[in-house]
């Protein structure tokens, strides 16, 4: 496969990879996270339903990016190349043992509509539980596991010039201001998920994926580069 169609279809999984997990987050958002949010999530069932579905989306489109990065990538560091493959499945992992907590609360919350009094403490007990490895996976393990993967690819563009410095600049930074969310999540004492403070902290990655992605499919990797590296 040509470069040209493996910067295509890598930037069209930057987007979406990105659009589907900015959806999931948002139809699910204020349902998971809300106080009463056993009773809510029973009650918008098709909503959790679609950000599960639009969740493992976007765990398939993030082990993606980085395989199919991998044929380009590992002309110019075969380590680093691998490695981002590497942790980027195991994000994929993680959000989807994320996905999982998610569909076991809706089963939980199904079961706590109809449960009795007594059991009512039982009933969030676990909810809690749950609540807590969906984070911990999906928020936490996950997107380090990200930050890590991605971090890798983005200095291997940034040494080669495949991409814009500034572009692959703005990765790295990106990633770092993502990495301080997971700190801020993991000792915090949220246990539903980031806070609107956190979530501003992964805005300028997403903002970056999305450009990242529109380059990729209009313009590509750089030409002068690549031609370089093939005549090596």
């Amino acid at each position: 496969m040509n470069t040209r169609k493996i910067a295509r279809i890598t930037g069209i999984l930057f987007i979406v990879a990105t659009v589907a997990g900015l959806l999931g987050s948002g139809l699910m958002g204020s349902i998971v996270g809300a106080p009463d949010y056993l009773v809510q999530i029973a009650a918008s069932k098709n909503l959790i339903v679609v950000g599960a579905l639009l969740a493992f989306v976007a765990a398939a489109g993030s082990a993606g990016i980085a395989i199919a990065l991998y044929p380009v990538l590992r002309k110019y560091n075969e380590g680093l190349a691998l490695g981002s493959v590497g942790f980027r499945l195991i994000e994929a992992v993680f959000y989807i043992v994320g996905t999982l907590g998610l569909l076991s609360l809706l089963s939980l919350s199904q079961e706590y509509a109809s449960a009795a009094p007594q059991a009512v403490s039982t009933f969030q007990v676990l909810g809690t539980l749950i609540s807590a490895v969906r984070v911990w996976a999906g928020f936490v393990l996950g997107v380090i596991a990200f930050c890590l993967g991605a971090a890798m690819y983005y200095y291997v563009m940034y040494q080669s010039r495949l991409i814009p410095r500034w572009l692959s600049a703005w990765g790295l930074v990106g990633l770092a201001l993502l990495f301080s969310m997971t700190l801020l999540i993991a000792f915090g004492e949220r246990t539903l998920g980031p806070s609107g403070m956190q979530v501003l902290l992964a805005i300028p990655l997403a903002l970056q994926e999305m450009v990242l992605g529109v380059w990729l499919i209009v313009k590509g990797f750089n030409t002068p580069v690549i031609a370089s590296t093939s005549a090596k």
